[in-house]
């Protein structure tokens, strides 16, 4: 992967990342207005298989998974061109983590493809500087789930969001490419509680942070 220009302590280009119902989407257009930055959104309504694969994922998972692995491709490539007057990137997703979709969904011979076409075009994906892991629990998924009703999303499986939960942890326990910072979202309300976004956005913009690091704002608030 690529590593856009910033000085050693800089971070310009931040990746919110999370299961769905984390609130990444939510806290990078937050961070987008407070920081005047560019927004790259993951464009997951312009998948035209997305409803067919939560009626049916086994059908049309590959289809799915393909359409979000070349628009996601594109999306990063435009990443290059760069803007004079914007300080920062904002985006809701990471492109490293369309494999963790693909290694739940795909069968055997699907992934041999994707892995192809995977090998071939990664190594062109600008790395951000920091990425900020919304980690939650299940209940609270479900929960911010059903409550932004979306008509897709409405009979989304819990054991689904429970396995995309795991392969989550387990794909961010084990993350190297860039700056990581994992934060404990179960019971924190950064939408509603403007102390909550002030306290991530200290986190988010600290500059002495270590490679990894994990952060409760529920501990520190006992503290």
């Amino acid at each position: 992967m690529i590593q856009l220009q910033t000085r050693p302590t800089d971070v310009r280009y931040i990746a919110i990342e999370g299961v769905i119902g984390a609130g990444k989407t939510t806290l990078a257009q937050m961070l987008t207005e407070r920081l005047n930055a560019k927004l790259v959104l993951e464009k997951f309504e312009e998948n035209p298989f997305l409803g067919n694969f939560y009626d049916d994922p086994d059908h049309y998972a590959f289809q799915t998974q393909i359409f979000f692995l070349l628009s996601r491709y594109k999306q990063q490539q435009e990443l290059f061109q760069g803007d004079l007057f914007q300080r920062y990137i904002v985006s809701d997703y990471i492109f490293d983590k369309d494999k963790i979709f693909a290694y739940l969904t795909l069968q055997d011979d699907e992934l041999k493809l994707y892995e192809t076409l995977v090998t071939t075009i990664e190594k062109n994906i600008p790395t951000p500087d920091l990425v900020v892991y919304l980690q939650s629990s299940v209940d609270r998924l479900m929960s911010n789930i059903k409550s932004r009703g979306r008509p897709f999303e409405e009979d989304m499986p819990g054991e689904y969001i429970k396995d995309l939960n795991e392969a989550y942890n387990y794909f961010f326990f084990r993350y190297k490419t860039a700056p990581l910072l994992i934060i404990n979202a179960t019971e924190i309300d950064f939408v509603s509680n403007p102390e909550d976004f002030e306290d991530l956005m200290q986190q988010i913009l600290r500059t002495d942070k270590a490679p990894v690091e994990y952060y409760n704002p529920k501990s520190k608030a006992k503290g």
